[in-house]
């Protein structure tokens, strides 16, 4: 079991366009708070040996100017590595799939025994297919990063629960997995309708991203 209404309720989520680098750019981010010391945290995010406990196996040369792959998804390059110093820690990355570049930043912060964690993730508008954008707007990756620190929240033990990255798409298709899908799209609903897309067609798209990744219907 999972508790699955506060792992939703634990993540803010934000999107927004701007040019990054002049390039009108996608940019959108989540952030929760982990019971861990900021050092625990930036262990279990860059450690090779930590990370497929909570997301997927990982190899490469985990430093700064290395690359890394995640198996069976995507790979890159390690633009920013600056571990924990003064209270805040920071990586980015590129993110390499399907031909497509987009970058990936975390940032911590720590506060007192707690730790803030920020995932930024920045794609330029122009290579993300329009077809794809308008059916499934930014819930398609949003909530993939859901998933994420699902498995993070449930690693560092802000959520009650247990779920090996082994067993996350038998999950999805469960009660409770479907639960947590629809709540992660209509999250990002949200934060589309927030950024000033209308809210049925922001609603449309997490209805669509959900099916997806419980390979239900738009209704189901």
């Amino acid at each position: 079991m999972v508790d699955v209404p506060t792992q939703l309720a634990s993540v803010s989520r934000s999107y927004r366009t701007e040019e990054v680098d002049g390039e009108p750019s996608h940019v959108q981010s989540l952030e929760q708070t982990y019971p861990a010391a900021i050092d625990d945290v930036w262990d279990a995010v860059t450690s090779a040996e930590r990370i497929p406990r909570w997301f997927l196996p990982i190899s490469g040369d985990l430093r700064l100017g290395g690359r890394y792959q995640f198996e069976g998804n995507a790979g890159g390059e390690i633009l920013v590595c600056e571990p924990p110093a003064d209270g805040a820690a920071e990586y980015r990355v590129t993110w390499e799939m399907m031909g497509a570049v987009s970058w990936v930043t975390v940032r911590l912060a720590a506060e007192g025994e707690q730790t803030r964690f920020e995932l930024e993730h920045v794609s330029r508008t122009a290579d993300i297919p329009a077809e794809m954008w308008e059916t499934f707007g930014p819930g398609a990756t949003g909530v993939g990063w859901d998933g994420g620190l699902l498995g993070l929240a449930l690693h560092l033990g802000a959520t009650d629960g247990s779920l090996a990255p082994s067993e996350a798409e038998g999950w999805a298709v469960t009660d409770e997995g479907k639960s947590f899908y629809r709540g992660a799209a209509d999250g990002w609903a949200v934060a589309h309708t927030a950024s000033g897309e209308d809210a049925d067609v922001a609603q449309q798209r997490a209805d669509a991203t959900y099916g997806f990744y419980t390979g239900t219907d738009q209704q189901g």
